[in-house]
């Protein structure tokens, strides 16, 4: 399919649909990952015993800190995501947007059977991931090389699959940034530029690190009302947040559920613990500017403690939760559809 087929539509892993088609959607989580690539082997005997332990009910509350329990670093069971975003579905959802993109173990034909099992639309992403992920021979990849990947992924689909990326990302970053993350983000924004798809972006945790990305997005050529800057539950600087939406960027916070203050960094990148009534507030402040039209949430489902099975919040509690408290604390009806429809509609309709 060339851009002119894809133009002023959204695509998921079962085709184009029409925008109006999308609904209630989450526009930054995982059915299927993948995250070994942060595997770091603990020096202490006794942190060993967690390398190979099952995720059990006992052992959540150390799992924060220990990001090197295996078994919680892979959601790879095609039925038991089925069964976990089905309540998403029947809380109100529509649609979700599965980042998870290259070096994260991707998987195209597992998504489509989980929206055809679910009738929910999954758009899948493309480009690559954190460093940690990179393949081996990245260093001697072109910009080139990596952008024709990602329009190919996007326009053709991805092998042989036929099975098409309907965003580009998460592009995965980390502080400060490395010749390869500009490389990558470079070729992110030239296929940006190419097929009109939204690029989703993981930025590093320092302040400058989100501008940082989208200066080197647009210098590359992609439109800043087709970035999407994720992860943005920890960033206490308000101006920031407003040079990316004065730019046109979409701000998105992801971790809606996480409240855990034991999880402070992750590959040595430091991370403030925020709640959920911090994430409201700021969503609060970026609508009071004016800036009701670029707020996007999710919940970054991600690993085996986030799933309902293990007590986590998995995919519906932003419908079932966070939606009642928005409209006590006086969300308007107007900003909570913009937040989870209209916005998600906008930024994921190719230009």
């Amino acid at each position: 399919m060339n851009r002119k087929g894809q133009s002023g539509k959204i695509q998921t892993v079962l085709g184009t649909i029409e925008p109006e088609a999308l609904g209630v959607t989450l526009t930054h989580e995982h059915l299927l990952i993948d995250l070994e690539c942060y595997f770091e082997l603990p020096e202490e005997a006794s942190e060993r015993a967690w390398v190979h332990a099952p995720v059990t009910m006992d052992r959540l509350g150390g799992l924060t800190k220990r990001f090197y329990n295996l078994d919680n670093m892979k959601l790879l069971d095609t039925q038991v995501a089925i069964e976990e975003v089905l309540p998403y579905k029947y809380a109100g959802g529509h649609s979700l947007v599965d980042t998870t993109s290259i070096g994260i173990s991707r998987d195209p034909l597992a998504l489509a059977r989980i929206s055809r099992a679910t009738g929910l639309n999954v758009i899948m992403g493309a480009s690559h991931y954190v460093p940690l992920s990179y393949p081996d021979d990245m260093d001697s990849r072109s910009e080139e090389d990596i952008a024709d990947e990602i329009i190919r992924d996007v326009t053709v689909g991805v092998g042989d699959t036929g099975v098409r990326s309907g965003v580009i990302g998460e592009v995965g970053n980390f502080w400060p940034m490395t010749d390869n993350q500009r490389k990558v983000l470079r070729a992110s924004g030239y296929a940006q530029k190419e097929t009109g798809a939204a690029v989703t972006i993981h930025p590093g945790t320092d302040t400058a690190s989100p501008p940082q990305i989208l200066g080197v997005l647009v210098d590359a050529g992609a439109d800043p009302g087709k970035v999407i800057m994720g992860h943005l539950d920890s960033y206490n600087d308000t101006g920031m947040l407003e040079e990316l939406v004065d730019a046109g960027c979409y701000v998105q916070w992801d971790i809606f559920g996480f409240e855990d203050s034991s999880f402070d960094s992750l590959a040595g990148q430091p991370i403030e613990p925020f709640t959920d009534v911090q994430r409201m507030q700021k969503m609060e402040f970026m609508a009071e500017q004016g800036f009701g039209d670029r707020i996007l949430a999710a919940h970054d489902v991600c690993v085996k403690r986030h799933y309902r099975r293990y007590g986590g919040k998995s995919y519906d509690h932003i419908l079932d939760n966070v939606v009642p408290r928005m409209r006590r604390r006086g969300f308007s009806q107007d900003l909570i559809r913009n937040i989870l429809v209209e916005n998600p509609r906008r930024a994921l309709t190719f230009k």
